[in-house]
């Protein structure tokens, strides 16, 4: 036992002898190999040298030469906006809490309804100066940074503070702009083409996060294209991963030129609300159009087709004939609309716009609202596996219209009949028809008696078999009296007559 111990520290000594042997030769060719490249040496402590190849501080030094000269020309035009948003708040009764001890004796309503009291709220966003009309100032930002603000101050990057105004908002593009005003000079930011932006481009966010007054970070494009943002945002999105925080909301989002090709906006985060490497920026020409209407009209104006869209599942791709397609499915049309007078029907799924490809329901909703109303737009459809243009002539959207349910035809939203559906309904595995997945209030098929889950087996006595059936048969009979034959449950019902 003594022996093989012996026998182990002697193989043991003998390893680490070699092992070091080893460490230095390598330590010799790689000093070797340093000496003979060309290098700066910066010396780090006593006896120590730090060696950076030339070559590659070089270009190290120019892109830090570059970031210095973005700071200094974005810097100047990006703001530090402040609001106070004032609500007024009923006191409630705290029975025999001394509340006007510590707050004060508070205010009847003008009504006689109770007391309340006046509740101000500090907010705090960025903004970028994107026009200059004698002494007044435009600033470009975010509808929720300013929109429901009570006062607003602007900031600027020399350190001066100014009352600013609300000059317009848009909540569907979560837009907004206000003025100062000042015989100071600031310059204009330069706005880029965000079209042009791709994956893996430079992305430099100017603002003011958590209220650290001008900072500057920097990542890359993550992607290009998203939606799904925040309170309904029509936008689609430039995704970063740019350190983005709150406070940055407004701020610009600027190319490796200093141009700005977006408008930071939000992020998405853990539960503790910083940011991870997730934030999305409006594309600055989503926002062009916006800058003169908000100048010159205090809104925005939208193009309205006056169709109802959704983004279809595999199954109904594949029935429709259009799995190999992207676009956006037309499930319902408001009559006496622009896309009803043109020839837009239930069933098509649109492509194109003026010959560009829209790839999903926010990227044409986007489209359509940007299109001046009296403007003719050409749509390219799918139609019973057939392309074809529509020209149609773009109102202006109201608000008012495009409430009106009653108009909207058929007024449901029928869905393809799947295995998984057939299985959750307690289907036969050979049932046809499509699925009633929602009924639009006061529309006419609401009004016939149309329920949720319904099965629409039929139209007009024809066999509805699937969703291809469903529009194709909707298109065919529109100009009579149309009545569903409905699967309810274990009863089959006739819905009552009614016409487009």
């Amino acid at each position: 036992m003594n022996l093989t111990r012996k026998l182990s520290l002697k193989n043991f000594f003998v390893f680490n002898l070699v092992l070091i042997g080893v460490i230095f030769g390598f330590s010799l060719a790689f000093l070797s190999f340093s000496c003979s490249t060309p290098q700066a040496r910066a010396e780090a402590s006593p006896g120590n040298t730090v060696v950076i190849p030339s070559d590659a501080l070089l270009v190290a030094e120019s892109l830090q030469t570059t970031l210095n000269s973005v700071a200094d020309k974005v810097l100047p035009s990006v703001v530090e906006l402040k609001t106070v948003s004032i609500r007024r708040q009923q006191i409630p009764n705290f029975n025999g809490i001394p509340w006007e001890f510590f707050f004060g004796p508070p205010e009847e309503t003008p009504d006689g309804r109770g007391q309340e009291r006046e509740f101000r709220s500090q907010g705090l966003g960025s903004g970028i100066i994107v026009r200059q009309e004698k002494d007044v100032y435009y600033v470009l930002t975010n509808n929720h940074v300013v929109g429901e603000a009570n006062e607003i101050s602007v900031a600027t990057n020399d350190g001066k503070e100014y009352p600013a105004e609300l000059v317009g908002k848009d909540e569907r593009k979560d837009l907004a702009m206000v003025s100062f005003k000042t015989g100071d000079f600031y310059p204009l930011a330069i706005l880029g083409d965000s079209d042009k932006l791709k994956v893996g481009d430079w992305a430099i966010a100017v603002g003011n996060p958590l209220g650290f007054m001008s900072s500057v970070t920097m990542g890359i494009v993550s992607a290009l294209g998203r939606t799904g943002g925040p309170a309904n945002n029509i936008n689609d999105f430039i995704q970063t991963d740019t350190s983005i925080n709150q406070g940055n909301s407004g701020g610009a989002l600027v190319n490796i030129r200093g141009e700005v090709v977006g408008i930071n906006t939000w992020i998405a985060s853990g539960s503790g609300g910083g940011s991870v490497g997730l934030g999305f920026a409006i594309p600055i020409n989503n926002a062009k159009r916006s800058i003169d209407e908000f100048i010159s009209s205090g809104e925005i104006s939208y193009g309205w087709l006056g169709v109802s869209l959704i983004d279809p599942d595999r199954e109904a791709l594949r029935i429709l004939g259009v799995e190999d397609k992207r676009g956006a499915l037309a499930s319902q049309v408001f009559l006496d609309s622009p896309a009803n007078k043109g020839g837009i029907e239930p069933g098509d799924f649109i492509t194109h716009l003026n010959g560009k490809e829209v790839r999903g329901v926010n990227a044409l909703t986007l489209a359509v609202g940007d299109l001046k109303p009296g403007e003719r737009a050409t749509f390219t459809v799918i139609r019973d596996r057939v392309p074809r243009d529509i020209t149609v002539r773009i109102e202006a959207r109201n608000e008012t219209v495009t409430a009106e349910n009653k108009k909207l035809w058929p007024g449901v939203v029928a869905v393809s009949l799947t295995d998984d559906l057939r299985s959750r309904l307690k289907l036969d595995k050979n049932a046809v028809g499509v699925i009633v997945a929602q009924v639009v209030a006061d529309s006419p098929a609401a009004i016939i008696g149309i329920q949720r889950e319904d099965r629409i087996v039929g139209i007009n006595g024809e066999p509805v078999r699937d969703l291809a059936a469903f529009f194709r048969l909707l298109r065919e009979k529109a100009g009579r009296e149309l009545w569903f034959e409905v699967v309810r449950g274990e009863s089959t019902l006739e819905t009552l007559k009614f016409k487009r």
